[in-house]
């Protein structure tokens, strides 16, 4: 790079001389209003001094405070899940139907709720993985109860609720529940999430850092804004200086759902040498003793904002819970009542391709029937589809079979062949096959679309729609054919009208 030439640098020279005269002229008069400031103070009475002082520092500490915010990372906070409302869940669940499983289970839930919070109880959770001492925290918190204790993983497999009490006399209702990341066990972890939603504060143990599931865990517990303490259990194995490393680990990673970490031991059996005066030796079990007192203390700070005070965040918990199973249970009906439509719509297209009288007449009612399958898919849904966006969709899924129907009926011909009784199928079977395979095809990757989807998706819908086509299963071809074969004996069986007359 070149350097300026002459004049410019004479000109940039001239130009810091003049800045560092104005940073020395304003220096200065600063110095002679700060010196003028402080003669004038000195003649006044002391308190106006003192008053004046306290007021710079205030005002040097706010602007210190707010540049300090202002470049201070912004701090993550755990998502808050949208509110949801009773009514419009009730609603949904007669929409249902409550005799189906998920509204049912919603229902409960529901009356669960109101039972409970009529108790009027501050209720904990004791939620973490398998093998981390969650029943031995139980014991160590409720003496009095007799939770089951075991050394193999996954000894809880129900939900267990019990009643402690806290040093300042408070009585507590504690839930255990299964423990989760077991290896295939989704209905204990079902019950395990369930119970936690029903509950107003959550006790999240852990033996250890975080694992990768269990911060997801406890990220999702940690949507509603309830007290989440985690209790670090087996607290006695690490030193004073691993524990320290650990327990701020932890703080870090727990930081945005502003939960408590807390190290605890529930006690454990531990042996030790006796040696005896004559010299013997022996070796001796004893229980060691638990150490819960900060843990007990933080619940007790809980337990003091009292049950209505946390029943907003129990109550957003346990709506987003039932509004989970409503939506599986919405999906699985939408998914029934597709499968129907798509079989009842199938079945009427190959009666038409049998009916057809001459080439032609087929597509004019295979196109009619298109499109009263799409509209009663988008109605399923809940979609309402605009005529001008289904009329598109089958018009280029009509294109779609013009270039390829040849194709299609090529691979259903050749692969009914590989079935012994249906290799001698004639052309108009094959042909209502082909048809039947074609509405299938459609129905399905319309279905699949709007589920995935929420709206009619022409591209996404065609391309399942092609890739279904193009590779059709044995299963669904023996399917079909049969269904052709019963039409084609219905049919014979059952003269038309006026034979009938």
């Amino acid at each position: 790079m070149s350097r300026p030439s002459q004049p410019l640098r004479l000109l940039i020279a001239a130009a810091l001389v003049l800045g560092a005269a104005m940073l020395v002229l304003t220096l200065l008069r600063a110095t002679d209003a700060a010196l003028s400031v402080w003669d004038r103070l000195r003649a006044w009475p002391d308190w106006v001094g003192i008053l004046f002082l306290v007021a710079l520092v205030l005002l040097l500490g706010g602007v210190v405070w707010g540049i300090w915010r202002l470049l201070r990372p912004a701090r993550r906070r755990a998502p808050r899940a949208q509110a949801l409302d009773r009514n419009e869940l009730e609603q949904r669940i007669e929409r249902i139907g409550v005799e189906t499983p998920e509204a049912f289970e919603a229902h409960s839930e529901l009356s669960e709720l109101d039972r409970r919070r009529s108790e009027g109880s501050v209720q904990v959770c004791l939620f973490g993985q398998v093998s981390s001492g969650k029943s031995s925290l139980l014991k160590a918190l409720a003496p009095e109860t007799a939770p089951q204790i075991g050394v193999t993983a996954g000894t809880t497999t129900t939900i267990t609720r019990h009643r402690g009490q806290l040093p300042d006399g408070r009585q507590l209702d504690i839930a255990d529940v299964p423990g989760s990341a077991e290896a295939g066990d989704r209905d204990h972890l079902a019950l395990a999430q369930a119970e936690a939603a029903r509950s107003h504060a959550l006790v999240y143990v852990v033996d250890g850092d975080l694992g990768r599931s269990q911060a997801q865990e406890l990220e999702a517990l940690g949507r509603f804004g309830r007290p989440i303490i985690v209790a670090l259990n087996k607290s006695d194995r690490f030193d004073r200086e691993q524990l320290d490393a650990l327990r701020r680990r932890l703080r870090e990673r727990s930081a945005h759902l502003e939960a408590q970490v807390i190290p605890v031991s529930a006690g454990h059996e531990e042996e030790l040498l006796r040696e005896h005066p004559d010299g013997r030796q022996e070796w001796i079990t004893r229980q060691a003793p638990a150490r819960i007192e900060e843990l007990q203390r933080a619940i007790q700070r809980i337990a003091a904002l009292g049950a209505e005070a946390l029943e907003p965040g129990r109550e957003a918990a346990l709506f987003s819970h039932v509004d989970t199973r409503l939506a599986e249970g919405e999906q699985r009906l939408q998914a029934e009542r597709s499968q129907a439509a798509i079989e009842r719509y199938t079945r009427r297209a190959v009666l038409g391709a049998l009916a057809a009288v001459a080439p032609g007449t087929d597509l004019v009612i295979q196109g009619a029937l298109a499109t009263a399958l799409t509209r009663e898919l988008c109605q399923i849904h809940g979609l309402r589809a605009r005529d001008v966006d289904i009329d598109d969709l089958i018009s280029r899924a009509g294109g779609l079979l013009r270039t390829g129907t040849s194709i299609t009926l090529a691979v259903v011909g050749n692969a009914l062949k590989a079935f012994p009784g249906f290799g001698t199928l004639g052309g108009g079977l094959v042909h209502a096959v082909a048809y039947g395979l074609i509405f299938d095809s459609l129905g399905h990757a319309l279905a699949q679309t709007l589920a995935n989807t929420r709206e009619l998706d022409r591209d996404a819908t065609l391309e399942a729609f092609h890739q279904r086509l193009s590779m059709p299963s044995s299963e669904r071809l023996l399917t079909l054919a049969r269904l052709a074969l019963e039409s084609r004996e219905a049919a014979r069986n059952d003269p038309p009208q006026s034979e009938k007359n």
